[in-house]
């Protein structure tokens, strides 16, 4: 059966894919990622941000010629080398990866705002409550998520200017020695911060969604870039203005330098963080939850707002179990893996079985 073509009217400007990438990739990880970089290559772990960016950009150029050479997304792809069986086979896997996937970012969430502001709230209730409005949210079609995506990343986008305070009692002479560690332990920090960075995958998932796609490709390396930036300005500044030992205590060292942020208006301005976060951790399960009901959609020809009840409703069972810190460190660590698995050793193999596939029925075609 020949898939229907999107509508114009559903389709994005290519330039929107700038926020998409960026408020998936900015998420619940820059709150903490310092102090596992910083554990691995020391203060050089600043390169490694740097080195795993620039990895990154090889890999959105390998989504783009693959949605260009299948003109459409992941589940195309996989039909396009194995076939509509096997295809759908291998394209319901990441069903489970998104589901996984929104299921870490709000239950870390959540541990963060009972850590630092409210003990006692209850998980399943706060979970209830925010997977209500990304229902909400969904059904407002994909072109509301993308909105959501902008403005999830431009209203909170003034919390970058506070990291001034902390510039104040900086000591940038923490850096030194450059080049300190082995090219090991670089790389071995470079993948822990691959870890963070996960999310511009989704790439591949919205594709058939972009008017002019190979307009956006500037675009969604722009948002790599400038997330790249970002990330490795908050760990310079967080570098000078922990010491290294002070450093591997902080669990979310960018929570703990909001704590010397002077306003007259307000004295615990991490408070103020942790609930602007809200809506920068939004855009991550709403952009998850959409993509795993859109596959739940594609593979099984159901509609889209069933599997949207489904995605939901797995998210809100799992999440009771995850009661413990070791708990919800292994989930982290385990879609962490997950998606380094999947965007520096799949998509690569994924390109390459694209590519040979094209010259097989090239040749094929000239054959007949």
């Amino acid at each position: 059966m020949q898939e229907q073509p999107i509508p114009d009217r559903l389709k994005i400007s290519p330039f929107l894919v700038f926020y998409l990438i960026m408020s998936m990739q900015i998420g619940i990880g820059v709150l903490g990622y310092q102090r596992i970089i910083a554990l691995k290559a020391g203060y050089d772990a600043w390169m490694s941000i740097l080195f795993a960016g620039g990895c990154i950009h090889v890999i959105v150029w390998m989504m783009y010629k693959i949605g260009d050479t299948v003109d459409g997304d992941i589940v195309t792809a996989h039909k396009y080398i194995a076939g509509n069986f096997f295809g759908k086979v291998l394209s319901s896997i990441f069903i489970g990866y998104f589901t996984l996937y929104s299921l870490t970012v709000i239950r870390t969430f959540i541990e963060v705002i009972q850590v630092w502001m409210f003990p006692e709230m209850s998980t399943f209730w706060f979970a209830f409550g925010f997977m209500i409005l990304c229902v909400y949210i969904i059904f407002g079609g994909f072109r509301t998520v993308v909105g959501l995506a902008f403005f999830g990343l431009v209203l909170p986008a003034y919390l970058l200017l506070t990291f001034g305070w902390a510039i104040k009692f900086a000591n940038f002479y923490n850096l030194l020695p450059l080049l300190d560690h082995s090219i090991k332990e670089l790389l071995t920090a470079s993948y822990y911060m691959s870890l963070t960075f996960i999310g511009f995958e989704i790439i591949l998932f919205f594709y058939p969604f972009i008017k002019e796609p190979k307009k956006s490709q500037k675009w969604a390396h722009l948002a790599v870039l400038t997330t790249t930036l970002i990330y490795t300005v908050l760990a310079i500044i967080t570098f000078a203005y922990f010491a290294e030992e002070q450093l591997a205590k902080q669990i979310w060292a960018t929570l703990a330098m909001w704590k010397i942020v002077e306003m007259p208006f307000v004295e615990r301005f991490e408070y103020i963080g942790i609930a602007n976060w809200n809506l920068i951790i939004l855009p991550n399960v709403c952009i998850s939850v959409w993509i795993a009901s859109r596959l739940i959609k594609r593979i099984m020809n159901v509609r889209q707002k069933i599997g949207v009840f489904f995605i939901v409703g797995a998210v809100l069972v799992l999440i009771n179990f995850l009661d413990t810190r070791e708990k919800i460190n292994m989930l982290n660590d385990y879609i962490g893996k997950m998606g380094f698995a999947f965007t520096f050793i799949y998509i690569p193999m994924l390109f390459a079985a694209v590519m040979i596939a094209k010259k097989v029925k090239k040749k094929k075609g000239k054959k007949r």
